[in-house]
């Protein structure tokens, strides 16, 4: 008997010196590993006026297919210059529309991104390597907060919003042109995963002696045609659709350091709970 708690014992006292090491060092050394990570992934998401950085640089994205071709030009997280093309379907009649020179598209996706990518960045450096962790549960709750921040970031990339189409048409995109979209047109334009879409949607007005029942569309990344829905007096339908895309490589970056990122910190959550579990268990 008096071997085996000897043995208990001994085993205690390695597995105690094994989790302090744990907290005392390894677990910054993680927490260094992710701010160096995450700074880099900051540094992608360059903004006008950050720090003596100076102006984003502007980058000129081309999107094509037969019927759309367009020039976007992206400065940090805004559409500083679009120029697109449009042939009709029916006539072969080409459409230009470009930005007004004094407007700039907010994309919402990149700004949120960049948003918890720094909130993420100050709950790390808010534990510098002079602070000592004493339980296993705070770093489990630090972890927490911040694969919390990295998944919100990943998912404003991942998950476009789902919009109705009154609320495309609503939306100051398409005040943005001149000369202004004709009245048969709508514009989206959003991020998907690592790429910037477009999409031009074509609409037609419903004859109030329409036999087709109306059913107004609900909330889609992306319209088909035969959608409809109301925008002021007029019932309206979808017609044609295109939609075009181009990858913009920064982007791939940021959420290949989200993914590594979240790893390292569940990596760190199941060394630490390895423990957890001895604590729970331990037969003393």
């Amino acid at each position: 008997m008096a071997t085996v708690m000897a043995a208990t014992a001994a085993e205690r006292a390695v597995l105690e010196e094994e989790f302090r090491w744990l907290l005392h060092d390894e677990v910054h050394a993680v927490l260094k590993q992710l701010q160096d990570i995450l700074k880099e992934a900051s540094l992608r998401f360059t903004l006008p006026g950050s720090g003596t950085e100076g102006p984003a640089k502007q980058e000129n994205f081309i999107l094509g297919s037969y019927q759309v071709k367009g020039v976007l030009t992206l400065q940090g997280d805004a559409l500083s210059q679009a120029d697109v093309n449009l042939k009709m379907p029916r006539n072969n009649q080409l459409l230009h529309f470009a930005f007004r020179e004094d407007k700039q598209w907010k994309l919402q996706q990149i700004q949120d991104a960049r948003n918890h990518v720094s909130q993420a960045i100050y709950l790390l450096t808010s534990r510098d390597q002079s602070y000592q962790f004493k339980t296993g549960a705070e770093v489990l709750k630090l972890m927490d907060a911040v694969m919390l921040q990295l998944t919100r970031a990943r998912n404003r990339l991942t998950t476009p919003a789902t919009l109705t189409l009154p609320e495309i048409a609503a939306s100051g995109l398409t005040r943005m042109f001149a000369p202004a979209l004709p009245s048969d047109l709508l514009v989206n334009v959003y991020i998907n995963l690592n790429k910037l879409c477009l999409t031009v949607y074509q609409l037609h007005a419903l004859q109030p002696n329409s036999t087709k029942n109306f059913r107004p569309a609900g909330g889609a990344v992306l319209h088909s045609p035969g959608a409809m829905f109301e925008w002021g007096s007029q019932r309206l339908e979808v017609s044609h659709v295109h939609k075009v895309e181009c990858v913009i490589p920064w982007l791939n970056d940021a959420l290949v350091y989200f993914t590594v990122s979240l790893q390292l910190c569940q990596q760190l959550k199941d060394k630490i709970s390895v423990f957890s579990s001895y604590w729970s268990y331990r037969p003393f």
